[in-house]
């Protein structure tokens, strides 16, 4: 079903996600057809639990969208639960980020260039593997969420005060975007 994807100065976005008790097989499967219908319907190429309020170690990736620039991405459909970063490179990459949690604000952000993760599938197998990239740009913005971090924490102080604004009418509930949002403090 589709969900509201929760804005800047909403609470949950700032949690720690706990991780996911495996045993509960209908939970898991629910959670992830919300984040898969919500993310479809917003037209993003990731999100996170905590994004449609649920404090929760899960993430799901899509790169098929963005095969016309990356085309390597063109299977590139992931869903990551309860996962472990093992290894980051010391080589590190820039991009301009957006986020569906904070529409219309967008920043460069420095991030490794490549991650190896531990993580469980959906069908709740582990999983160990690498990536690199356009993908691994897409799975540490979302990791970033279930530790309480956003993109714009990792911006230029400079960038900071430049969105400062934004930000705060994001918070007040002062937003607009094609999908719906929610905010909860």
């Amino acid at each position: 079903m589709i969900q509201p994807i929760y804005v800047y100065g909403s609470a949950v976005l700032r949690e720690t996600a706990s991780d996911v008790d495996l045993s509960d097989k209908e939970g898991i499967a629910a959670l992830v057809r919300d984040l898969r219908d919500t993310l479809a319907h917003a037209d993003g190429c990731g999100l996170a639990a905590p994004q449609i309020g649920v404090s929760s170690r899960v993430v799901i990736v899509d790169g098929t969208e963005m095969v016309d620039m990356y085309p390597y991405l063109k299977d590139f459909k992931r869903v990551i639960i309860n996962p472990e970063i093992l290894e980051t490179s010391a080589d590190t990459c820039r991009y301009n980020e957006g986020c569906l949690s904070i529409p219309g604000v967008y920043a460069d952000v420095t991030r490794p260039a490549s991650i190896k993760l531990r993580y469980y599938n959906e069908k709740l197998e582990q999983v160990t593997e690498e990536f690199d990239r356009f993908a691994a740009r897409m799975v540490q913005h979302e990791l970033s969420h279930l530790d309480g971090d956003l993109f714009t924490d990792h911006v230029a102080p400079i960038r900071r005060k430049i969105i400062a604004k934004k930000l705060q009418s994001i918070s007040r509930g002062l937003t607009s975007a094609r999908y719906a949002t929610k905010l909860k403090q």
